[in-house]
């Protein structure tokens, strides 16, 4: 088995073609101009989760943590 270390100007595009789509299909999704929420914390908003008070009182010495 002979390996050829350069690949030929056509076998050269279609690797930098197959990059191209690959970044293109697996980047992230673009926000909206001025979006600075994300989804998750959206949802978080939306229902009222937070965690700051639940951190403050345990580490006063407070309730306990529940799993």
């Amino acid at each position: 088995m002979e390996l050829n270390p350069s690949a030929s100007a056509s076998e050269a595009a279609a690797i930098a073609a197959a990059i191209a789509r690959f970044e293109a299909e697996t980047a992230p999704a673009e926000t909206a101009a001025g979006e600075a929420v994300g989804p998750w914390q959206r949802a978080a908003l939306v229902e009222g989760v937070g965690a700051k008070g639940t951190v403050q009182k345990h580490l006063e010495g407070g309730s306990q943590w529940q799993s």
